[in-house]
């Protein structure tokens, strides 16, 4: 599924409106890449979201599920696109209308969802990059991935204690800038 990015901006420039247009096209990026790996991330194959032997990520939303559980990866993604789309629809979070405010928590619910995308992508390096580079797509991976690093450490939207997973490919990507 792609997600079109809601334009509420004025021709001004605004971090909200940035942040707005680019968790679209982040959760975009980030649901085509792993949607090319849904048949082998499977909960037999992945049966925690995990980022090597280190991380393990636990889901909650805050509203269903209020307590983080432990479920597979793929099971965590579903749950994450799910959860992410849910914010991108509401208008109280994302409005659509031309002029209509951000709410003041706008910044915090776009660092979450970085946060949680930035996952994703910490499942595929650690868990299926073979897989990518078989499939032909590290290239492509690669790309998206140094797009989403220099986006979010230009904007401060995740804390380098949640990049520690893939800490040194984020310093090749950020010590040639």
């Amino acid at each position: 599924m792609i997600i079109l990015p809601k334009y509420n901006c004025a021709v001004t420039y605004s971090h909200n409106c940035v942040g707005s247009f680019s968790a679209v096209d982040f959760f975009n990026q980030v649901n085509l890449l792993y949607g090319t790996l849904t048949e082998f991330c499977t909960p037999e194959n992945c049966p925690t979201m995990t980022a090597g032997p280190k991380y393990e990520y636990r889901w909650a939303d805050g509203v269903q599920i209020k307590k983080p559980i432990e479920v597979s990866a793929p099971k965590y993604v579903e749950y994450l696109m799910d959860w992410i789309e849910t914010q991108l629809d509401d208008e109280s979070i994302f409005p659509q209308k031309l002029g209509a405010p951000f709410p003041p928590n706008f910044k915090d619910v776009v660092k979450t969802i970085f946060k949680r995308l930035f996952r994703v992508y910490a499942h595929i390096y650690h868990s299926h990059f073979q897989k990518i580079v078989s499939l032909k797509e590290e290239a492509h991976l690669n790309t998206c991935f140094k797009h989403f690093i220099l986006f979010t450490c230009e904007f401060g939207l995740i804390d380098k204690k949640e990049l520690a997973p893939l800490q040194e490919l984020i310093e090749s990507i950020i010590v040639p800038y």
